[in-house]
């Protein structure tokens, strides 16, 4: 699969992502006490937090940031991890986390990895 093709479909499927939870939210807490469905809407805003920053990544264009996994909590906070080609695109990945609304905090264990 080409470059070109690849990117619309990795952000389209991310983007699909919190629709999916929040169908499965819904469906699971049509009988379900008020604890359970609060629960489930912290999943889908977690989802869309980690979504919005997925897609940004994407956008920037530059292919060592597809390698980066993002993971949010109940809280807002943001862990990145995996690998980078230089501390730029690592510097880049932060700084579109912390711009991405509902981030209460940004850490990350992003490696460098140079090509030998």
């Amino acid at each position: 699969m080409n470059h070109t093709l690849r990117a619309p479909l990795l952000l389209a499927g991310l983007l699909l992502l919190p629709v999916a939870g929040h169908a499965a939210g819904t469906a699971y807490d049509a009988d379900a006490s008020t604890t359970t469905g609060s629960t489930a809407m912290e999943y889908v805003e977690d989802s869309v937090i980690t979504t919005k920053i997925k897609a940004e990544l994407a956008a920037e264009q530059i292919s060592s940031l597809v390698n980066i996994h993002v993971d949010t909590d109940q809280a807002g906070a943001v862990v990145l991890s995996g690998g980078t080609a230089d501390q730029a695109a690592v510097d880049k990945a932060v700084s579109i986390a912390e711009g991405v609304e509902g981030v209460t905090s940004v850490k990350h264990d992003i490696r460098v990895e140079v090509d030998q």
